[in-house]
């Protein structure tokens, strides 16, 4: 089964620095139907203003990663850690019993545009800590490129969480992914045209694949498309967002 959620059907948050798009609750968007999906709890797609950005906040008990598209971001927290972002990059912040963070537009000339996501951890109250991955844009062209799993497995982030997070550039080719039995996929579109399974989808676009053996990508020659593919474990019950207050 695949169930489709078209990019511009997620929830919408507008300001004088900031343009950010909601695949799931958050914030002052709040829709029952879209509140997290097993341990995912967030996906958000933001576009920051140059010199802006997320000034220093808390978070508690979620595993933040985020994923530069374009532009420059500057990650600073708590634990003493600086890094600056850019394509081809992704982190992994464990917040556990509470990190402090900012991620702010490294540029004052050019914008910046990145994706966020938020993952359960399997225990509560783990050691806050801080990691960061670079992936060669050769090592996800028409193959999967594992970004972070529970055991860190093929130079991956290791995730306190039974999901596993990869990503593909597909390219005039078709590539498969097969969930182990009961296990859920749920699939963002970061940019490009693919189809799935025999269902189109364009950037921004999202599927949620539940009871598919075999789930099959194709991009067309000369238009790749880069996708993410989030395999979860099976949860009767889905929550939302954790932050500190």
């Amino acid at each position: 089964m695949i169930r489709l959620r078209p990019g511009r059907d997620r929830g919408r948050f507008r300001n004088v620095w900031l343009d950010a798009r909601f695949s799931f609750s958050f914030g002052d968007y709040r829709d029952p139907a879209f509140d997290g999906y097993s341990d995912l709890l967030v996906l958000n797609d933001d576009r920051v203003a140059p010199g802006a950005g997320f000034a220093d906040h808390p978070h508690v008990d979620v595993e933040v990663m985020s994923y530069p598209i374009a532009g420059v971001i500057e990650h600073r927290d708590s634990l003493g850690h600086r890094a600056l972002m850019r394509p081809g990059d992704v982190h992994l912040m464990r917040a556990g019993t509470g990190i402090r963070h900012s991620e702010m537009n490294a540029s004052t000339v050019d914008p910046e545009h990145h994706l966020q996501w938020w993952i359960r951890p399997a225990l509560a109250g783990l050691p806050p800590a801080y990691a960061h991955l670079k992936v060669a844009a050769s090592e996800k062209q028409n193959q999967w490129r594992v970004l972070a799993a529970p055991d860190g497995d093929g130079g991956s982030l290791a995730l306190a969480q039974d999901a596993r997070v990869l990503v593909a550039v597909i390219d005039g080719s078709t590539l498969s992914y097969r969930p182990a039995p009961g296990r859920l996929t749920y699939v963002h579109v970061v940019a490009g045209e693919v189809v799935i399974n025999g269902v189109e989808l364009h950037g921004a676009d999202a599927a949620f694949i539940e009871r598919e053996s075999c789930v099959a990508f194709t991009a067309p020659a000369g238009r790749p498309a880069e996708v993410l593919v989030f395999d979860l474990r099976p949860l009767a019950g889905r929550a939302g967002p954790t932050e500190a207050a």
